[in-house]
């Protein structure tokens, strides 16, 4: 049954952020005041109707003071027309204020699949979230997660609404930051330049093994950032999600080893220099499980968004720790200072 409520009450919705629950509420609803027998509440519910579709549930209140929500099909199954509909009601166990913010309730509407959520404001309903409005912002949520892991500021209107200026502000801090921190990964090879002029070929795999790391750390914080928006994965689940990661990750170091075995005998590099690329491949992907795993979770205790961990943020750490893991690798293997 329906669950979209018929305008009885309208209430302005205040001004607040983009984010606040004020944004997303809807001020249409049916309200039951609670003195109302069964007979009189359905009266008063069929006076109220102003469309065809019908909703599923009602709130009960007492003087705009959320008191429950009432079942449409029990109201109108109750045998008792004289009893109060006090006895029909549930509880709203789960209720948000109006400035309430998006992120913090996403968890619990997801972890409870809930299509009706009273929206109060110091005991009064002001509001409500129904299929309608949770799907939006449910969708609202993912749509932001994905801009920013893709290092860029959320858009505040659709894509084709915004101008080129506004989208060269978005991305343009961002990529900025992200230059400045991909410039230590040519620090790095200056620092490393000696191992490298020894063994040129070692220079054929910076590109192979900085992807590697970056894209396997993509992979796990995108899954993992969203499991922590949904509920799924909290700060107490940290030794476990490690301990995944680290294991899956230690299956995929193996084949990508192989498989950079394989490379290296193609390109006819000899067994030192593949033996170094292969260890390193297993090295850099197990570093990246641990960094990947770690650091959202960490932002989301102090209380930073782990959505801002993007991808590309990611990708920049582990190309400039990865080179130093390979070059490290290969100053060992190959007997240099």
């Amino acid at each position: 049954m329906s669950s979209i409520h018929v305008c009885n009450a309208h209430h302005p919705a205040p001004a607040f952020d983009g984010d606040a629950i004020a944004q997303y509420m809807r001020t249409d609803f049916i309200m039951l005041p609670d003195h109302l027998s069964v007979h009189e509440a359905r009266e008063f519910f069929v006076s109220q109707l102003t469309s065809d579709d019908i909703p599923g549930q009602v709130f009960v209140v007492a003087e705009k003071q959320l008191r429950g929500v009432l079942s449409i099909k029990k109201l109108l199954q109750a045998s008792d027309t004289a009893q109060s509909i006090h006895a029909l009601m549930d509880s709203c166990l789960f209720r948000v204020k109006p400035d309430d913010e998006r992120p913090h309730i996403i968890a619990e509407l997801t972890e409870r699949q809930l299509d009706l959520v009273p929206v109060v404001d110091k005991g009064e309903l002001v509001g409500c979230l129904m299929e309608k409005e949770i799907a939006h912002l449910l969708e609202d949520d993912v749509t932001e997660d994905v801009q920013r892991q893709g290092a860029t500021l959320p858009l505040e209107k659709p894509y084709l609404d915004i101008s080129p200026w506004t989208l060269w502000k978005k991305r343009s801090v961002w990529l900025l930051l992200l230059f400045v921190a991909e410039a230590y990964t040519s620090s790095v090879l200056q620092h490393f330049e000696e191992a490298l002029e020894s063994a040129i070929a070692l220079a054929f795999f910076i590109p192979l093994l900085i992807g590697t790391g970056g894209n396997s750390g993509t992979q796990i914080t995108s899954t993992l950032v969203r499991a922590m928006a949904l509920g799924e994965v909290r700060l107490r689940d940290m030794g476990r999600v490690i301990r995944k990661e680290a294991s899956t990750s230690l299956l995929i170091a193996i084949t990508l080893g192989l498989a950079g075995c394989l490379r290296a005998w193609m390109m006819g590099i000899g067994v030192e220099i593949t033996l170094i690329v292969s260890l390193t491949l297993v090295c850099i992907t197990l570093w990246s499980a641990v960094v990947s795993s770690v650091i959202p979770m960490v932002l989301k205790r102090i209380g930073i968004d782990p959505a801002v961990v993007s991808a590309p943020f990611i990708a920049t750490l582990i190309d400039g720790t990865g080179l130093i893991i390979y070059f490290k690798i290969a100053q060992y293997f190959l007997g240099l200072n």
